[in-house]
């Protein structure tokens, strides 16, 4: 399992990506579980035996390994990460931060993405302003959004919906969209982009970062707690965990059952957890919802 820890001392993002997502498929090698979208399950490692017409060239060229394809059918799509950058993704863990797990997974997704031959973009929501890279199949274009994931700086607050027409501009095709994010908001700026998304029809997965200490009130060695913001702060009562806990539990259920009420894919990821456990968990996850 690669603990964010672990993660975090691999300085070039392209090694760290190809290290998950090594480590990911070979966790599959004998899955036959199939689903749409990124399509991690279609592939497994060759095993004496298979029959060759399905070993996947591409995959080999690109990886060194044999892989054989599962599915008749070809696919390329393109690929959208969404990346929450705002001030609030800079909540630290016990050395974690969100921005950091958010990081590593959309370079470990786009790395996969374009082993199989599809398009990948990046979008960063920050500063109350979107920077985006439209997307594209080469393995160039992959290294140049690792170096803007690598660039990145939390700051400010999510983007003003205003400029939420730009991730549309130039293309009429359903596309896959992947949304990393707190779902920090303060006017219900996440949902309205969540709410246009949806109402292009576009495949939405989203993947709600939650620091382990936010999750289990875990905050002994601080006495008071600030927004990173809004800049207020709030004194910390450890009597009233139970309540918070209780309250947190019904907001998680709510936006799950708001998201998934759209038709949107969700998926809250404690920032503790491994990262290749977190994207099988998910694979797992999806793969049952959509039967």
């Amino acid at each position: 399992m690669l603990d964010p820890k672990v993660l975090m001392t691999i300085k070039d993002l392209p090694l760290l990506a190809k290290t998950v997502i090594d480590g990911f498929l070979n966790g599959f090698n004998k899955s036959s579980i199939k689903g749409p979208g990124l399509e991690f399950s279609q592939y497994r490692s060759y095993q004496p035996g298979d029959d060759l017409r399905w070993l996947d060239w591409r995959m080999y060229a690109r990886s060194d390994r044999y892989y054989i394809r599962e599915s008749e059918v070809e696919t390329s799509i393109a690929v959208r990460f969404l990346v929450d950058a705002s001030a609030s993704m800079d909540h630290d863990d016990n050395g974690i931060k969100k921005i950091d797990y958010a990081r590593f997974m959309a370079a470990s997704l786009a790395y996969l993405a374009n082993l199989q031959g599809d398009s990948v973009g990046l979008y960063i929501f920050r500063e109350g302003d979107l920077f985006s890279l439209a997307t594209k199949p080469d393995p160039q274009h992959l290294q140049r959004l690792y170096h803007h994931l690598a660039q990145i700086k939390p700051g400010g607050t999510f983007t003003n919906s205003a400029h939420y027409k730009e991730l549309f501009a130039g293309t009429n095709r359903k596309e896959l969209l992947v949304f990393i994010t707190d779902m920090y908001q303060t006017d219900g700026e996440i949902n309205k982009l969540l709410n246009s998304l949806s109402a292009h029809r576009h495949e939405i997965i989203v993947f709600h970062l939650m620091g382990k200490n936010e999750l289990e009130f875990d905050f002994n060695d601080y006495g008071t707690l600030e927004d990173l913001e809004t800049g207020e702060t709030i004194d910390i009562n450890t009597t009233q965990a139970s309540a918070y806990r209780s309250k947190l539990q019904e907001h998680l259920d709510d936006t799950r059952i708001n998201l998934t009420g759209n038709g949107i894919f969700y998926r809250m990821i404690n920032t503790s957890q491994p990262l290749d456990e977190a994207l099988r968990s998910f694979l797992v996850q999806r793969n049952k919802s959509k039967f």
